[in-house]
């Protein structure tokens, strides 16, 4: 089957276009600045990239423009876009309301809209770019894939916090993580890699811009770093991650800031940002760190602190560590921030290959960074979550 994998922000689609009986991505691409002008950039299965200029006043015609590329006669990989069978959206929060993928209907368009205002900078994306699909493509089936619902095996104790109950009753507040596709996938993989997922304890770091920490165990998520929203746990590039709930009201009484002002600042102007004082990038903070600047130092070290202290925890919640697996953009491409992760964890017995670990970086490879002394394994999977999104798309689509 031909799925097309869409994950659409507010200016922006990007696109995957897989054959699931292969598990090959046909093309892939985005389009950008959706509503500005326009810009497509196409990637062909051989690494030829195409890139246009083309006005897309919005995501509808944006999903024009992708279909016309994919079938291009010059650089498309399909004859007509009838060859499309299914589309799979990514869809960052699925609140209460999902706990696996599902087919869309309006019903769950509905209950989707209801999610607006625990991911407000991702769903109405979303939603424009399942409108966009529809239009275009309105006997096709579709299928949304919720970054949420991995984690929606939390027991209740994990999920449920210390607020009066009927907040939780009256507006869903609980924590539902984020990355859970990511997770899903890398822990998948780790399984696989131990030979079993029954009695398997696994810490899972999705480390990016956004970063979150997991504990599988059995294969199901008992516990997760964000939170109610993705702001929640270890510092990221621009957000602040947990902190002290006074400090929010702190800083509204003293800077002035309304409630809106006061999640912009926590979401964009802290992190690697706020405390570097110089960017939201790793690259960027490492660079500097290497020229001897102390808040980049500062910054790198909040982070890899954060993620050692989340591994302790989660061995203590599952009563023991098997392996701990860094996927996605810093966990697979920051050999420093690894080191710094695995140094000063003799007393769970973790010890990586320094040597190893620092040549070990963009690449697509699963690679073993622990030692054969190590009582836990440290390994590096490379995520997709675009290839379980397609899956999950085949499998609600032909039922």
């Amino acid at each position: 089957m031909k799925v097309l994998v869409v994950n659409a922000g507010s200016s922006s689609l990007k696109y995957q276009l897989f054959d699931t009986a292969t598990g090959s991505v046909l093309a892939k691409g985005i389009c950008e600045r959706i509503g500005i002008d326009g810009k497509i950039e196409h990637k062909q299965a051989d690494g030829t990239k195409t890139v246009r200029e083309i006005e897309m006043k919005n995501h509808s015609v944006a999903t024009r423009i992708l279909v016309d590329t994919l079938t291009d006669p010059t650089i498309g990989c399909i004859k007509s876009m009838d060859e499309i069978e299914a589309v799979g959206h990514r869809v960052v929060h699925g609140g209460a309301y999902f706990s696996e993928s599902v087919l869309v209907t309006p019903e769950v368009i509905e209950k989707l809209k209801k999610c607006v205002d625990l991911a407000p900078l991702h769903t109405p994306a979303h939603l424009m770019g399942i409108e966009g699909i529809t239009n275009e493509m309105p006997n096709v089936p579709q299928v949304l894939v919720f970054d949420t619902a991995f984690h929606q095996t939390m027991p209740e104790y994990a999920w449920m916090y210390p607020i009066p109950y009927e907040m939780y009753e009256k507006y869903s507040i609980r924590r539902y993580g984020a990355h859970g596709t990511s997770h899903r996938f890398v822990a998948g993989e780790m399984c696989k890699l131990l030979g079993k997922t029954e009695g398997t304890k696994i810490v899972t770091c999705h480390l990016g811009n956004g970063s979150s920490i997991s504990a599988v165990k059995d294969g199901k998520v008992v516990d997760t770093s964000m939170g109610f929203t993705p702001l929640d746990g270890v510092e990221m590039g621009t957000r602040c991650g947990s902190i002290d709930p006074a400090i929010v009201t702190f800083i509204m009484e003293h800077e002035g800031m309304a409630p809106g002002e006061m999640s912009d600042f926590m979401n964009k102007k802290c992190g690697f940002l706020g405390v570097s004082g110089i960017s939201s990038d790793s690259r960027d903070i490492e660079a500097a760190i290497l020229k001897g600047d102390h808040r980049a130092w500062l910054a790198a070290n909040i982070l890899a602190y954060q993620i050692k202290k989340y591994i302790g925890s989660y061995a203590a919640a599952m009563n023991g560590l098997d392996a701990i697996v860094f996927t996605a953009g810093m966990g697979e491409n920051n050999p420093e921030l690894r080191e710094r992760v695995c140094t000063d964890m003799e007393y769970y017995g973790i010890k990586i290959d320094n040597e190893l670990n620092a040549k070990t970086h963009h690449q697509p490879n699963i690679v073993k960074l622990s030692t054969p002394e190590s009582k836990v394994e440290v390994w590096l999977i490379p995520t997709n979550e675009e290839l379980v999104i397609a899956s999950d798309t085949e499998k609600l689509a032909t039922k």
